[in-house]
């Protein structure tokens, strides 16, 4: 580490979950924009394909790996202590940490439940609380919290998952309310389905027995979510979106992103219940 410290050189952006998907390219992003970016993952073993990233786009040197489960609080305040005591400042946050879990509730186990919602939310909390006192210290910072379309409009088959981003959602808006008078700008993405190892990943978790009374719709669900993964539009619009409102002297609350997620939440919002219940059915029947 440079003695200086970096000290008032550069702004500094941490993301959480960079090992891969919207972590991993928006890092990259950033770094191209001037950041030092603070990558954290669990495994900082996975981190080659970042690395090799930004080594082709000239940026390595701009970032730095560091490990960090969402999950472990000491680990949280420790990871975040050693990146203000090299750089004095965090100026961007990107809670980007999570993964999908699904099953129909009367299916998934309770730990399954609890393990979501603690990467998911907790983990995004306290991430959140650990970089928010030197934030409002010096009066500036921008906080972006990944979201989804699920937080607004929940599918079958992915009840933790859609628990879990609505509590986003909430949490996001609280945040945004009391940080306003401190200069802190708290920013919500809700994306839909992008090609992101989040996907496989869920999916690949997802199972039935044999002769659950849920299996057909189960099935139904899983060939949905495929098709939309594999038709998905490139993620990189997600991190490019990111660079773009670390711009903006005054961001929107909530930015919408992917095929079809206006035109979902939309309907969630304006057609009554029945209706739009009708068109999920419809979808997966498709």
């Amino acid at each position: 580490m440079n003695d200086s410290k970096n000290r008032d050189s550069e702004a500094v952006a941490l993301v959480t979950g960079a090992s891969s998907g919207f972590g991993l390219l928006t890092a990259v992003k950033l770094a191209e924009l001037g950041y030092t970016v603070i990558a954290t993952m669990r495994e900082p073993s996975r981190k080659e394909e970042l690395e090799r990233r930004a080594e082709r786009s000239g940026i390595l040197g701009r970032v730095r790996v560091m490990r960090m489960d969402v999950t472990d609080p000491a680990g949280i305040e420790e990871t975040v202590k050693a990146v203000l005591a090299d750089y004095d400042r965090i100026d961007v946050l990107v809670n980007n940490a999570g993964y999908a879990a699904g099953g129909f509730v009367e299916e998934v186990p309770p730990e399954a439940w609890r393990q979501q919602l603690e990467t998911n939310f907790f983990g995004l909390v306290a991430v959140t609380k650990a970089v928010l006192p030197q934030m409002r210290e010096r009066r500036t910072g921008l906080i972006v919290n990944i979201g989804s379309v699920s937080g607004r409009a929940a599918f079958p088959g992915f009840g933790p998952y859609a628990a879990s981003k609505f509590a986003v959602e909430g949490f996001s808006e609280c945040l945004r309310h009391e940080m306003s008078p401190f200069g802190v700008k708290v920013v919500l993405l809700e994306p839909g389905a992008y090609r992101t190892p989040i996907w496989n990943k869920g999916l690949s978790q997802i199972a039935s027995a044999g002769d659950s009374p849920y299996r057909a719709r189960l099935d139904a669900v899983m060939k949905y979510s495929r098709k939309a993964a594999v038709t998905a539009p490139d993620p990189q619009e997600v991190a490019d979106l990111i660079g773009r409102i670390a711009r903006l002297r005054s961001p929107r609350l909530r930015y919408v992103l992917g095929r079809g997620s206006r035109l979902m939440i939309g309907g969630r919002a304006l057609l009554p219940w029945s209706w739009f219940e009708r068109i999920v059915a419809r979808a997966l029947r498709s």
